[in-house]
């Protein structure tokens, strides 16, 4: 399914905080992770991922740590906050109220057709 730039901008902060949730992860991970829960359908890019993390670290939803992962590399770990919790609840509520409307918009639309 094609998922609109305005839409992916939108759900991304949310969706980042809650893959991070579930535990400490990194940049190429989290792009799995968003490919498994689509079902393969939605497949974002190294350049999108990680200015979003940047972004969500520097307003202190998540923290990050490198890790040498082999001789001459490094990996950067990802986890959120307690701010970022609380950021990603009531996130989580906004959403869940925007679905909840949209489907009563779509029922009373199909309802009058």
């Amino acid at each position: 399914m094609e998922i609109t730039k305005d839409l992916v901008a939108a759900s991304s902060r949310i969706m980042i905080l809650s893959i991070l949730s579930a535990g400490e992860s990194y940049g190429y991970q989290i792009l799995q992770s968003i490919k498994f829960l689509s079902e393969n359908e939605w497949e974002w890019s190294d350049g999108m991922i990680y200015p979003i993390l940047h972004r969500l670290e520097n307003e202190k939803l998540i923290t990050s740590r490198w890790e040498k992962i082999g001789e001459n590399r490094k990996r950067k770990y990802y986890t959120i906050t307690l701010k970022g919790i609380q950021f990603l609840e009531k996130a989580v509520k906004e959403w869940a109220f925007v679905h909840g409307t949209l489907q009563k918009a779509v029922a009373l639309h199909h309802g009058t057709n």
